[in-house]
């Protein structure tokens, strides 16, 4: 694996973030506010992690190429119909001639090859070059060693997740246990039933500890609280870049929604008294719940702002999702308004890190090997 520099933060500033829980304390102000730290997680982190890109269906529909950015780090996605054998790859979003992009982050294209707007030089869907215009005769010119640069790729419970940057662990081993957690959901079934775009104006650390811990819950959610314990569930040890646990249902609640009921459709094989939340990282957070899967997609955009693509997925297409959507709607622009005031505070001069609480841990085999090393606070 490529040596990763250090963060740009004091090791004193960040030793206390590393203590146990009970002894520990949240990260320095610089690791939320300062620019080069956030230029550091997006290309050691985000791109050099392996980076949730989104649903394979809905990057695959309706085109053969499409580009995205992984961190700081344009990646070109290419899709095979059945003819050419199927499949998904990903390339560096880079011409081999002069370094254009392909496309624009973004962009999506149906035709057989990708075509630099610069000089013209064409890539097959494989990655290979194909033509380069005026190129023929030129000394050394070895079309056949001019190919675009792969990316490894993976297609995990129905999202692509691609490692954009250094070698990242095995895919297996950077999910670890979540995989078998998630199985249960069979999410890469499950139909998209509503999608938000929210616009935070705070760090994606801040977004991430807030999601994992409920010691705000009976403050700041009190819809939430009425259908689900804030103190219950447990918290996982257990191998994987990740971070998690349950939490329970009220005795008169099915789900997660205003009342505790709702029209959906329980998902065969589901955990029926427990929603399951966690954070792979670094971008994807997944709530799952008896009838449905809600997700947190973070792309950070700067220091104080992060981009949030929410998702619903439900076992049917004709489920009246606005139960589910209309109660985490809320509790989202809850946990923005938190965020946004700590990120504000944060920024105070008098700011000092405070102390984690302590927390209920189930204790299980494994190791932690690969778990990334941003989140400070308790899971919940």
């Amino acid at each position: 694996m490529t040596d990763i520099p250090a963060a740009p933060l004091d090791p004193a500033g960040v030793e206390p973030a590393l203590r146990p829980f009970g002894a520990s304390h949240t990260l320095p102000a610089a690791a939320y506010l300062d620019p080069a730290v956030l230029a550091w997680e997006r290309r050691h982190l985000f791109a050099g992690a392996w980076t949730c890109l989104g649903r394979l269906d809905e990057l695959a529909e309706g085109c053969t190429h499409r580009a995205v950015t992984a961190g700081d780090v344009g990646v070109l996605l290419t899709f095979q119909g059945t003819e050419q054998g199927g499949g998904v790859r990903a390339f560096a979003n880079v011409c081999r001639h002069r370094g254009h992009e392909l496309l624009a982050d973004g962009e999506a294209v149906d035709r057989p090859s990708a075509v630099c707007p610069y000089h013209g030089w064409a890539y097959r869907l494989d990655g290979s070059l194909a033509t380069a215009p005026h190129m023929a005769g030129t000394e050394a010119f070895d079309p056949g060693a001019l190919g675009l640069v792969e990316l490894p790729l993976a297609t995990w419970h129905g999202w692509l997740l691609v490692n954009a940057g250094h070698a990242a662990p095995h895919i297996a081993a950077y999910t670890g246990a979540l995989d078998g957690l998630l199985r249960p959901y069979h999410i890469e079934t499950l139909r998209l039933g509503a999608r938000h775009d929210y616009q935070v104006r705070a760090n994606w650390k801040v977004i991430v500890e807030n999601y994992q811990e409920c010691y705000h819950c009976p403050l700041i959610h009190p819809e939430l609280c009425r259908v689900s314990p804030p103190t219950s569930g447990d918290n996982w040890v257990l191998p994987g870049a990740w971070v998690g646990g349950t939490m329970d249902l009220r005795e008169h609640a099915e789900t997660m929604s205003f009342d505790g009921t709702g029209p959906g459709t329980f998902i065969d094989g589901a955990p029926r008294r427990t929603i399951l939340y966690v954070a792979l990282f670094p971008n994807l957070l997944v709530s799952a719940h008896p009838d449905y899967v809600m997700t947190h997609r973070l792309t950070p955009v700067a220091p104080d702002r992060t981009d949030i693509e929410c998702s619903w997925y439900f076992p049917h297409a004709d489920i009246d999702t606005a139960y589910a959507v209309d109660f985490w709607d809320l509790t989202n622009r809850q946990d923005w308004a938190a965020c946004e005031s700590v990120q504000r505070g944060l920024s105070s001069p008098h700011y000092v890190p405070g102390p984690s609480r302590t927390t209920r841990t189930r204790c299980t085999s494994g190791s932690h090997s690969s778990r990334a090393p941003t989140s400070t606070r308790s899971a919940r």
